[in-house]
């Protein structure tokens, strides 16, 4: 019930926010198999709308790193300041919805050896609010059953009190 309500949640927002532009030559070869439109185009650094898309990104990469260190070290402090008060997690255990203090206090049984990141796609919202998808591959220790994971995960970003918050995670497993 919940992730139907966030569905639609976000398709209102998406629904009054104002219209992208459309990905540069450069974006749209790095996350897209299709050929990229064979007119050139503009250098990225000539428009201030690009040089925003790109801070964008480049911050909200920052921030997930921030949050998969945490993740890896096991830093609860790190790890709490990334997210909302009202976060919602869902990861692959299939173990349902967690809030902030269950995400926090599962770092204990957490045993990444090492991630990488891989596909991340901004999309703003509102100036207050972005959905950040991307791959993550994660590595276990030597000894584990199982040594690597790769999921896909989309995640709501909201600024509060001027900072960025994650509100709200979804990954699902890929094989």
């Amino acid at each position: 019930m919940r992730s139907w309500i966030f569905c639609v949640h976000i398709a209102l927002l998406t629904s009054f926010a104002p219209a992208r532009q459309p990905p540069t030559q450069a974006n749209s070869a790095q996350s897209s198999p299709i050929p990229a439109n064979p007119t050139p185009a503009k250098p990225a650094d000539s428009t201030p709308s690009a040089d925003k898309e790109s801070a964008l990104k480049a911050m909200f990469e920052g921030k997930i790193r921030a949050e998969w260190d945490a993740i890896k070290t096991k830093d609860r402090k790190a790890y709490g300041e990334l997210l909302a008060d009202d976060y919602q997690g869902v990861e692959t255990d299939g173990r349902g919805e967690r809030n902030k203090i269950q995400a926090i206090n599962e770092l204990v049984d957490t045993n990444v050896f090492t991630y990488t990141l891989w596909g991340m796609k901004v999309i703003p919202v509102s100036p207050d609010a972005t959905f950040v998808i991307y791959e993550v591959t994660m590595q276990f220790p030597p000894k584990s059953q199982v040594r690597y994971s790769r999921v896909y995960i989309g995640a709501l970003w909201v600024k509060r009190g001027g900072e960025w918050k994650e509100l709200h995670y979804q990954e699902t497993h890929v094989k």
